[in-house]
């Protein structure tokens, strides 16, 4: 069984730094975590009225299934070219650019109105998890989602709902996994106040709690912002968003962040989860000692044109990632 713990700034993977197993490892790579935000793996939208929004290019209808095997049958590219984390979510937004608002009338959440985790939503994170298991890689795993969290009814299903997906990675035992409690819980289309700064640090503590100390927990802000103290304090890691961000602005505000953590004497991991395909941005945040990570836009391209520049794109991002990592990896 896979387990990442942090020491310091560092990641580790079973007791040693990330990237250990490179062969002539980036000395600056180790204990690092490059990542990829993918949060759609487990997306299935409960609402009849806008499932069609979905459908493959084909015509055919989205199949939630079909849209996890996909995605773990990708997870051994994306291990073999230096990404050895990824970000899934219990709560999802639109499944396409341009279909993130604060009010959505998809129902794609993992929790039902009272904070119970759904069946099948657990089934297809198992089967991820199990896949990120044998790969020996991380999954971040967001519990909210702006636009989402008004399909739990109240304080007390948040709650419950941070309980549940504690307890069942615990029961489960899944270790490879690091608790995002929020994505960009700082963003203005939360209903509950206790998904928002300040008071997301009580679901930190919680989640925390529920594990025994075990879990690693975080939540994320939005672009160029500096996490209230607080949680900067209460979290395991930090979790920062870059789209939108020049590498100025990234290299500010990993320097700023540090130059809090060092004093209080809790220096953790900085990790970017989301950033457009910016290599600039990219070079600023691992040349600031940050971890970093893409935010894989589900296009749905409808033709093949779109589909080859899309993946050129990522391609460029790969060229320039596995050189850094080690001379040994592949791409």
């Amino acid at each position: 069984m896979v387990a990442v713990s942090v020491e310091g700034e560092s990641f580790l993977l079973d007791g040693k730094p990330t990237y250990s197993d490179v062969l002539n490892a980036n000395p600056r790579a180790l204990g690092m975590l490059l990542n990829a935000r993918m949060v759609q793996a487990l997306f299935e939208d409960e609402n009849p009225e806008t499932r069609e929004l979905w459908r493959y290019p084909d015509g055919s209808e989205f199949d939630p299934e079909r849209n996890t095997s996909e995605f773990i049958e990708m997870l051994p590219v994306y291990k073999a070219l230096g990404v050895i984390a990824f970000t899934v979510n219990l709560q999802c937004g639109g499944s396409r650019a341009g279909y993130f608002t604060g009010k959505q009338p998809w129902i794609v959440s993992g929790f039902d109105e009272h904070g119970h985790l759904k069946p099948a939503w657990v089934n297809r994170l198992r089967r991820v998890l199990d896949a990120a298991q044998k790969l020996g890689m991380v999954a971040i795993l967001g519990l909210f989602y702006f636009g989402q969290d008004q399909r739990l009814r109240d304080e007390a299903a948040v709650k419950r709902a941070t309980e549940n997906a504690v307890d069942w990675l615990m029961r489960h035992r899944y270790r490879n996994v690091l608790l995002e409690i929020a994505n960009g819980c700082d963003h203005p289309g939360y209903d509950h106040e206790i998904i928002k700064p300040p008071r997301v640090v009580e679901l930190v503590r919680l989640a925390k709690e529920a594990s025994s100390g075990e879990l690693l927990v975080s939540t994320s802000f939005c672009g160029d912002v500096v996490p209230p103290d607080e949680v900067l304090r209460e979290v395991d890691f930090v979790l920062l968003h870059g789209n939108g961000q020049t590498p100025d602005s990234i290299r500010r505000i990993v320097r700023v962040i540090r130059g809090k953590l060092r004093p209080w004497g809790t220096l953790k991991p900085i990790v970017f989860n989301e950033d457009d395909t910016d290599l600039r941005n990219m070079e600023a945040a691992l040349g600031g000692g940050a971890s970093w990570g893409y935010y894989d836009v589900v296009k749905r391209p409808k033709v093949a044109k779109e589909a080859e520049e899309e993946w050129a794109e990522k391609s460029k991002l790969y060229s320039e990632l596995a050189p850094w990592l080690g001379p040994c990896t592949r791409v």
